[in-house]
């Protein structure tokens, strides 16, 4: 194929790539603080802590797996062992390698570990089911800090100009070797200049953020299949 031709054609999908990044963009702008979470099913432990969200996106997969094990997968996993998350995570941290930062910094790569190493606190924890963690943040900021809060200050927190996230791993019993992972988002503002500048920043940045959290799930699902696997095997 001619190079003109080679050429035209990464044209034309750039041009459409960045098409459908702006369409989704402007639809995230538009249903920006009108979630629907009844759509989703009612999960009692994140209620107790962003009751009334401005996001709550919900993801799940089903598993051939037992839910303590799944369960220990999703905690554990390395979101960068994929080569499509790591990417996603090499263009966010583009200002802070033109800063002269590491990439990742050293420490725990396991999610729940690196996620607490950040700045995030746990919140609630019902053993090999569910674990919510949560913080607040100024994710606007090219230097993002997150602040973690003890879980009973956590829903009354509304010092001016914050996000609060909450995010929640689970793995839901669906039979003796089956289960459904489950992983949930949910953010509220602490007022409406922070509204305002959240609004901004999740619209184009949502894209990448939700693309992790749907390229998670077949990660989970495939380790906890493996070790199901083992682990029967091992019985026999």
């Amino acid at each position: 194929m001619r190079p003109a031709r080679l050429l035209g054609y990464g044209a034309a999908a750039a041009g459409a790539g960045a098409l459908a990044y702006g369409a989704w963009s402007a639809a995230t702008w538009a249903r920006y603080g009108h979630p629907h979470p009844e759509r989703h099913p009612p999960d009692e432990l994140l209620d107790q802590f962003i009751p009334n969200p401005e996001v709550d996106e919900y993801h799940q997969l089903a598993v051939d797996a037992p839910a303590p094990i799944t369960f220990a997968v999703a905690k554990g996993m390395d979101l960068q062992a994929s080569p499509v998350i790591k990417g996603i995570f090499w263009l966010r941290a583009v200002p802070a390698l033109l800063r002269g930062e590491p990439f990742r910094h050293q420490g725990p790569r396991g999610l729940l570990e690196e996620t607490l190493a950040l700045g995030f606190g746990i919140l609630a924890e019902v053993p090999d089911r569910e674990l919510v963690v949560g913080t607040y943040t100024q994710p606007w900021h090219q230097q993002v800090t997150f602040h973690p809060l003890p879980p009973q200050q956590f829903a009354a927190f509304a010092e001016p100009g914050y996000v609060k996230i909450a995010w929640t791993l689970a793995a839901e019993p669906l039979g003796p070797d089956r289960s459904r992972f489950v992983t949930r988002t949910r953010v509220a503002t602490t007022d409406a200049e922070a509204q305002r500048r959240f609004r901004r920043y999740w619209a184009p940045m949502s894209a990448g953020i939700l693309l992790i959290r749907y390229l998670s799930l077949p990660t989970v699902r495939r380790e906890a299949e493996r070790r199901a696997t083992s682990a029967e095997g091992a019985t026999k």
